[in-house]
């Protein structure tokens, strides 16, 4: 059975570390093998706009756009629809392979059997 993990990311350029944290452990867990689900919340939510991960610096880090690129390639990555809504962000705004959903799909996803979830 592959291990599900959904990781919410709620920081950005606000608080570099601990974004980077998040899209750091996303990466190595899905280098790992497991089903990871990425959330992009608050500042985190422009991540999902092209060009904005290439301008997120922090030293002796992966580059962001490194990491978010090995997620897109095998897991998911969603803006949350409120966090969206208030940044006037739509899907036609996102990178290929970003989403938008709610709350009811970030609910669904972590009470799944198996899962584990962390927020950043």
């Amino acid at each position: 059975m592959t291990r599900s993990l959904v990781i919410k990311a709620t920081a950005g350029d606000d608080a570099p570390e601990r974004c980077n944290q998040a899209f750091t452990v996303a990466a190595a867990a899905v280098a790992g093998g497991a089903d990871v689900s990425l959330w992009l919340t608050g500042e985190a939510s422009w991540f999902a706009v092209p060009g904005r991960a290439e301008q997120f610096t922090l030293p002796h880090a992966v580059p962001m756009r490194e990491l978010l690129d090995a997620v897109l390639a095998a897991g998911r990555v969603t803006v949350c629809s409120q966090c969206a809504a208030r940044r006037e962000l739509t899907e036609a705004d996102l990178i290929a392979g970003a989403r938008i959903a709610g709350a009811p799909t970030f609910v669904e996803e972590i009470t799944g059997e198996g899962v584990q979830a962390l927020v950043y």
